[in-house]
């Protein structure tokens, strides 16, 4: 399920992915590939301890073969209700 541009947790990764990668927020959607983006591999771990950072969460290796914004957002989406559950049990 990819999330809209309208969503904050959307809108965070994508300025976060758009910063990473020195490009317009503009240019970035939850549908856009990260090949078509210009992310590589090395690309993608950087991105991945970004997104850790800024979330202070620990996400799969996965991540790094996702290929799409929206997977990315998908996955955190559901690491932060996975981490609140968690520190509220």
């Amino acid at each position: 399920m990819n999330a809209p541009e309208s969503d904050p947790l959307a809108q965070r990764v994508i300025a976060i992915i758009a910063a990473n990668q020195f490009l317009p927020a503009e240019e970035v959607r939850s549908d856009s590939r990260f090949d078509t983006l210009g992310i590589e591999s090395i690309d993608a771990i950087n991105l991945l301890f970004a997104l850790e950072d800024a979330f202070e969460v620990e996400l799969p290796e996965e991540v790094e073969g996702f290929e799409t914004v929206g997977d990315v957002i998908d996955a955190l989406r559901q690491h932060l209700a996975e981490k609140a559950l968690r520190d509220t049990a």
